[in-house]
């Protein structure tokens, strides 16, 4: 006997995780999503269904990422102009990259509203997977980039010049980097989707070389302008840590594999109920963040029809909030199976 449900309310539990300090209230006073004081268990949430209303996140998240990148991005593309600065090249190589990056994963949240059919059943939350893979691919190919320039002014160091302008463009490129970052990372978090997470941690890491640059800046000043290029490699191999962490995230999606402590508290939720003996099958994976289960579950072969249907109402409703991304969940009762004498 099986019984499928879908999850069609959202049960977000992530107040810990919320920023603070000056980001949070740039944040809060622009609206952005995961900022401020929202909670997602308004009564326009629990009349929405989840899944929409995470996808709408996602692609509002995603735009405002695109409109701050653009305008850093912008800003640093003049003042490399005026500078030669390698490590500012770099940086902004980076921030390009990364509204690069941003374009496949707003067009995967837009095909994730279609209708599944009867070719893809599942709907089209993989092409989250999709967008993935450009971008490790994208983060590579900055890296192998900038390590190439960086060796060039290796051997040919030079100056930099517009110094002030330089620095002010770093400061920039840090703040936008950074208000990206705590942006995609949070709101991926809360919906599951580890490309925007991804995404979010490679926004962080340029923010972090944004500040980098400085020290190129330093070296100028005391007549070491070697500095400069030492930082633009620096850059490439902090990229080269986080596209490795990109590989990772991506292959485990593509291999349908989950976080082990989700399963954990799956079955614990489960095995919470008196009136299961055991579970014999629990398996998990991920449709672009949201997250589908099949469970069998042994009961006692006494147990009526009523008594077992009422058993799975409440499985489910419990599995509904210790897994807060799931969005359909089979669930199948068998009698135990009786051990050979």
């Amino acid at each position: 006997m099986s019984h499928t449900h879908s999850h069609d309310h959202s049960h977000d539990h992530h107040h810990n995780d919320r920023p603070s300090g000056a980001i949070n209230l740039i944040g809060a006073a622009l609206h952005l999503p995961g900022f401020g004081h929202d909670h997602d268990h308004g009564y326009t949430s629990l009349a929405a269904d989840s899944a929409l209303h995470d996808n709408q996140l996602g692609i509002r998240t995603v735009w405002l990422a695109l409109l701050a990148l653009g305008v850093t991005t912008a800003l640093q593309v003049v003042i490399y102009a005026a500078s030669g600065s390698v490590a500012l090249l770099a940086d902004t190589v980076h921030n390009l990259g990364d509204a690069l990056n941003s374009i496949p994963l707003l067009v995967a949240f837009y095909l994730a509203r279609r209708a599944a059919t009867r070719r893809y059943t599942y709907g089209f939350g993989r092409a989250e997977d999709v967008a993935g893979i450009l971008i490790v691919i994208s983060i590579a190919f900055s890296a192998g980039y900038i390590l190439m320039e960086s060796f060039q002014k290796l051997i040919n160091p030079q100056p930099l010049t517009n110094l002030p302008w330089v620095a002010a463009a770093a400061i920039v490129g840090f703040i936008g980097n950074e208000l990206v970052a705590v942006m995609q990372i949070r709101v991926g978090r809360q919906i599951g989707s580890d490309a925007m997470v991804a995404d979010g941690q490679h926004a962080r890491i340029d923010g972090l070389t944004s500040l980098a640059v400085l020290v190129a800046v330093f070296g100028t000043l005391i007549g070491l302008p070697i500095l400069d290029p030492i930082v633009g490699i620096f850059i490439a191999i902090a990229i080269v840590g986080i596209t490795w962490n990109a590989i990772k995230s991506v292959w485990y999606r593509l291999m349908d594999a989950v976080d082990p402590m989700l399963v954990q508290m799956a079955e614990q939720t489960i095995l919470n109920h008196a009136e299961v003996e055991n579970v014999s099958r629990l398996q998990l994976h991920w449709v672009g963040h949201r997250l589908y289960g099949e469970i069998v579950m042994s009961v006692d072969e006494s147990m009526s029809f009523r008594d077992i249907i009422d058993l799975q109402q409440h499985v489910h409703h419990h599995l509904e909030h210790a897994l807060p991304n799931l969005a359909h969940v089979t669930i199948q009762v068998s009698p135990p199976v009786e051990s050979e004498s």
